[in-house]
C-alpha cells in the first residue's frame, strides 16, 4: 500500500446509542455526515461486557444502513467469527494483538472475505507488538482507553504510542489508516490528529452532542 494522504474520519460508535432502537442510532449517525459507524463487538471473556453479534449487522443492513461498518473484535478467538460478521455486512473487521491466535492468518483470512482488515493495541501493549504486522493491514487501532465500556476517561499517555505508529506510517511509506478509540471528543481528538491519528472513534460525545452535524463536520476540520 502507498501512502497517501487520507481524509479525516469520524466513526461514533454504537455502543454509545439508544440500544433499544439501534437502527435509529444508525440512521442518526448517517444524518451526520459520518461515513462510518463503529461497531465493538465484546465477547465477556476477552473483555468484561458483552454487545453485538453479527445479528445487529445483518439487521442494519435490512434497515438500511449503507454505513461503512467498521467492526472491532474484542474477541478471545476472533479468527472463529470473521466469516460471520463479513456475511453480515461488515466492511472492516479489526482483530486485537493480545489473545494467542494466528494473527497473519486471520488477517489474510479477512481480505479473502473482501473486507479490510486492523490491527487493535491496548493500552499496557507496546506498540511493537504489533510491528510486524504493518505492512498487512489498513487500519491500525490505538486503545485510549481499557476496552470492554464505553463512557471512560481519554487516556493522553497514549498519545506518545500514536506518534510512534504514525511515525512508523511515514518512515515505510505505508498507507494504512491511524485510528483511536476511548473517550475521544473535540479537544483530545485535536491532540490525536496532531499525533498522527486520522480516524476517530467517538461513542458518548457524539449522542450527547445537540447538533450531531456539527459535532462531524469539526471532526472533520481537525
Amino acid at each position: 500500500m502507498k501512502a497517501v494522504v487520507p481524509a479525516l474520519i469520524l466513526a461514533p460508535s454504537l455502543l454509545a446509542g439508544d440500544h433499544a432502537h439501534l437502527a435509529d442510532s444508525a440512521a442518526a449517525v448517517a444524518q451526520s455526515g459520518a461515513p462510518w459507524l463503529h461497531l465493538d463487538i465484546m465477547d465477556g471473556h476477552f473483555v468484561p461486557n458483552l454487545t453485538f453479534g453479527p445479528e445487529t449487522l445483518a439487521a442494519l443492513r435490512r434497515a438500511g444502513s449503507k454505513l461503512f461498518f467498521d467492526t472491532h473484535l474484542m474477541l478471545s478467538e476472533p479468527q472463529r467469527y470473521i466469516e460471520s460478521f463479513a456475511q453480515a455486512g461488515a466492511n472492516l473487521i479489526s482483530i486485537h494483538i493480545e489473545p494467542a491466535y494466528d494473527h497473519t492468518a486471520t488477517l489474510a483470512r479477512i481480505r479473502q472475505l473482501g473486507c479490510q482488515c486492523g490491527i487493535v493495541l491496548n493500552p499496557g501493549t507496546p506498540a511493537q507488538a504489533i510491528e510486524p504486522l504493518l505492512g498487512l493491514v489498513d487500519l491500525v487501532l490505538v486503545m485510549t482507553v481499557q476496552p470492554g465500556f464505553g463512557g471512560q476517561s481519554f487516556r493522553r499517555d497514549m498519545l506518545a504510542k500514536v506518534e510512534q505508529v504514525a511515525d512508523w506510517r511515514k518512515g515505510r511509506n505505508l498507507g494504512f489508516r491511524l485510528e483511536v478509540d476511548g473517550g475521544i471528543d473535540l479537544a483530545n481528538g485535536a491532540e490525536c490528529r496532531a499525533a498522527g491519528a486520522d480516524t476517530f472513534v467517538a461513542g458518548t460525545s457524539f449522542f450527547k452532542a445537540a447538533d450531531k452535524q456539527a459535532f462531524a463536520a469539526a471532526f472533520g476540520k481537525l
